[in-house]
């Protein structure tokens, strides 16, 4: 069985690691094609099972650019052969409208569309041309699978999709993974140090994630703290320019990306968001499942996914102010921390295991290729 997936870039970030997550758990059965439409964002794959079989065609017609007929067919065209399409975001948008208007003439197979959540472009609010356009586009698509509850009411209310199409999935992760405290020099280029305390995020490191706001609000902390960003992206110069200018570059790391978040994230003493716009962050999850107390603004599902121990630490979007002082409350206080973060992992255990999440991805594919199981 061949399976087509369409994203906008696949540089590793929370939605192209959860679509690892399954690739590895759906098996060595599937071949998977995966199309970034920027060619050279395709650091996840490095977290794939090295014994399934995956290709990243450079040929494939432009996921964006305007939706011309001619261009919406080449695309229909290149998604035949396969069994199964999957979709996300807004960047493969392109290929939903190319497949509502052209399956009949293609015989294409079910299409699942992903929605993960919004780019800085639609950050503080949704665009109504791109609403009424989903609506259009996601017309014949077999489900629209999204991880949160805001995301589920835009998907009903907004786009004006069927509540039988939208699934919604919550996020989930192998939680035992992350109940073992990783060695000192687990990730590359920088070492825990005795003595040593670490605020940590995972985040792709694009304007969305805000992380030169994260670098101000750290910036106070005293000198045993230090900020670690795991992730890739193009603003890695923004982010290091930022601590120049506050002098603490010295004590922000940038790592890169990490394959396997459990073997890292236990090593950071405290977790933070500084996003625009999240939906249900795996990132987040993976804090709590790690024993950690979280520090973020008020977006998306964050505040729900918490334990309540958590909540008061979760500030109004865009108070920069707020954000801080919460870090740095949580940062002076050990047993306060410790017991949040305690919190946090018996819930991450109760409710976000990986187990329930890649038994609905496995139900809504099988209901989209009418079969009793997947694959």
């Amino acid at each position: 069985m061949r399976i087509l997936h369409l994203h906008s870039n696949f540089d590793a970030g929370g939605k192209e690691l959860r679509s690892v997550k399954l690739i590895n758990a759906l098996g060595d059965k599937l071949e998977h094609t995966i199309v970034s439409s920027q060619p050279d964002a395709l650091s996840a794959t490095s977290a794939i099972d090295p014994r399934i079989t995956v290709s990243c065609p450079q040929d494939f017609p432009p996921l964006a650019g305007k939706p011309l007929p001619r261009r919406l067919q080449r695309l229909a065209s290149a998604m035949r052969g396969y069994d199964l399409l999957l979709t996300y975001n807004w960047g493969a948008m392109d290929a939903a409208m190319a497949y509502t208007v052209f399956r009949d003439v293609f015989s294409l197979p079910p299409l699942v569309h992903h929605e993960d959540g919004f780019n800085e472009d639609e950050a503080v609010g949704l665009k109504r041309s791109r609403n009424w356009y989903r609506r259009i586009a996601l017309g014949r698509a077999s489900a629209l699978v999204v991880p949160s509850r805001r995301l589920e009411t835009i998907a009903l209310d907004v786009w004006q999709q069927p509540r039988a199409k939208v699934r919604r999935i919550v996020n989930g992760i192998d939680t035992a993974a992350f109940a073992h405290r990783p060695k000192p020099d687990a990730l590359p280029r920088v070492i825990k140090r005795p003595g040593e305390r670490w605020l940590g995020t995972l985040a792709g490191l694009r304007p969305v994630k805000n992380l030169p706001l994260l670098v101000r609000a750290f910036s106070s902390l005293p000198d045993e703290w230090q900020l670690v960003i795991l992730g890739e992206g193009p603003e890695r110069d923004a982010i290091r320019a930022e601590a120049l200018r506050l002098n603490v570059a010295h004590r922000v790391h940038l790592p890169g990306f990490f394959a396997d978040p459990a073997k890292a994230i236990g090593l950071f003493d405290l977790f933070a968001l500084s996003s625009h716009s999240e939906q249900f962050p795996i990132s987040v999850v993976e804090a709590m499942a790690a024993g950690l107390a979280v520090v973020s603004p008020d977006v998306g599902d964050v505040m729900d996914m918490l334990s309540p121990e958590n909540r008061p630490f979760v500030s109004s979007a865009g108070d920069e102010e707020a954000l801080a002082a919460n870090i740095s409350r949580l940062a002076y206080d050990d047993a306060l921390r410790k017991a949040v973060g305690t919190a946090n992992r018996k819930r991450a255990t109760a409710e976000y295991d990986e187990k329930t999440m890649i038994a609905a991805y496995r139900s809504v594919y099988a209901q989209a290729l009418r079969k009793p199981d997947f694959p």
